[in-house]
């Protein structure tokens, strides 16, 4: 599969300098658009688009320093419909106008072209099935909340903290399957799996999908296929370093490519640092492409 997220790169590369057909893109990594976006915001650490307005923005960078095109042909040649559009991407990556680093030769800010490939470096096994679930209610309570890929997450250690006893009750009265006792779930909003990305992060449980919980929040999720990953580590840096592994190496190297839905979360409450069994629950479908790693 990194073959093919390597071939999509390339073919991308190519398209720089006109409109970029993310849905081709993907069809070359043999994965949903959806997925490729995800997986290319895990493995790169910054979501697509970014990565390509950086891409651009380096290569108009260098037409606008080597003078040979007016500043108008240049943000023509990269998409951008007016001077004003292209100076405002061409400040945002270069922190300086494309006139004043014409006329200063300014040092302009590159983003090199990405390739993937893996590094073994301790050759660990990851525990997983995949379930197939029909659909189910998830119910409880839900606040928005920024990504933290290492280390506590107070917004999220807040949101915990501010349940009451009588809202837990009333979740452990409504579980009603797989997996079992008061869950977090997180629905991501964007492509983007970089740091201080919102999410929406929730507390709760898993019910049939009849349930009425007019107190709580209710998330509805689709029948579908499901992977499940068993861990055990230190709390969060365990749980952390899997949600990382499980898109960083798990889906490239398998046949399976994540879709919509929330990914839950059971652990058991530990002190920061003690360890914790946990089991995560994510969306998968058919049609990853995996195969060998090289």
């Amino acid at each position: 599969m990194l073959e093919r997220l390597n071939q999509a790169l390339d073919h991308l590369e190519t398209r720089l300098d006109q409109e970029v057909d993310m849905a081709e893109v993907a069809r070359i990594a043999a994965v949903s658009e959806y997925h490729f976006r995800r997986l290319f915001s895990a493995l790169a650490g910054m979501p697509l688009p970014v990565y390509v307005r950086r891409r651009r923005m380096t290569l108009a960078g260098a037409e606008v320093l080597a003078g040979e095109l007016t500043l108008l042909d240049v943000a023509v040649r990269y998409g951008y419909g007016s001077g004003e559009a292209f100076a405002r991407a061409f400040r945002s990556v270069h922190g300086v106008g494309p006139g004043e680093a014409r006329r200063t030769g300014a040092e302009l800010t590159a983003q090199p072209r990405m390739s993937f490939r893996v590094v073994v470096e301790g050759g660990t096994s990851m525990r997983y099935r995949i379930v197939e679930r029909e659909s189910f209610r998830f119910v409880g309570r839900k606040a928005r909340v920024p990504l933290v890929h290492e280390g506590a997450n107070a917004a999220a250690d807040a949101h915990l903290a501010s349940l009451d006893e009588p809202a837990i009750v009333r979740m452990k009265e409504l579980v009603h399957q797989e997996p079992e006792g008061v869950l977090s779930a997180v629905v991501h909003l964007t492509d983007s799996r970089e740091e201080g990305a919102e999410v929406d992060y929730w507390i709760g449980v898993v019910t049939g999908p009849e349930a009425r919980a007019e107190d709580l929040d209710v998330l509805d999720v689709p029948a579908g296929t499901w992977a499940v990953f068993d861990n055990r580590g230190p709390c969060p840096s365990a749980v952390q370093d899997l949600w990382r592994d499980v898109f960083t190496q798990w889906f490239p190297s398998n046949a399976y490519a994540s879709r919509p839905g929330p990914e839950l979360l059971r652990t058991r409450p530990v002190e920061i640092g003690a360890e914790t069994d946990s089991q995560l629950w994510i969306p998968v479908e058919r049609g990853g492409g995996g195969g060998s790693v090289r």
